[in-house]
C-alpha cells in the first residue's frame, strides 16, 4: 500500500484488500466461494488493489470494473440483511471515482 497516494485511493486500496480477505474467510467458513463469478471478483479485487498501490492504470480500471459490477449485483439482489455490504460497495465506488482519486490517477499512474 502506498501511503503517499491521496486518502481516497489509499482507503479504496484498503477496502479492496479487506473485501478480498473477507471473501476468503467466508469461503473457508462456509466452503463456498460463489463459483466462477466469486473467484473472478476475488481475483479482481486483489489485482485491483495491487495495481492501485503500484500506480498502474490497469489496476485502477480492474478495481473500478469489479467494484461497479459488485455494486450492481448488490443492488439487483438487495435485502435489508445486506445493507452494510451495500454501504461499503457504494463507498468503494465513490472512493475510486472521487475527483481527488481521478486527478491523481491521471497525473501519476502509468
Amino acid at each position: 500500500m502506498d501511503r503517499t497516494q491521496p486518502q481516497t485511493l489509499y482507503m479504496a486500496t484498503i477496502l479492496l484488500y479487506l473485501n478480498a480477505a473477507l471473501a476468503i474467510l467466508t469461503a473457508l467458513i462456509y466452503h463456498n466461494l460463489g463459483g466462477l463469478i466469486g473467484l473472478v471478483f476475488l481475483a479482481g479485487e486483489i489485482a485491483g488493489g495491487w495495481g492501485i498501490a503500484n500506480e498502474k492504470k490497469w489496476g485502477f480500471w480492474v478495481a473500478a470494473v469489479v467494484s461497479v459490477l459488485i455494486l450492481l449485483l448488490a443492488l439487483a439482489f438487495f435485502s435489508f440483511g445486506n445493507i452494510i455490504n451495500l454501504v461499503f460497495d457504494i463507498a468503494l465506488v465513490a472512493l475510486l471515482f472521487h475527483p481527488q482519486s481521478t486527478a491523481y490517477r491521471k497525473t501519476w499512474f502509468r
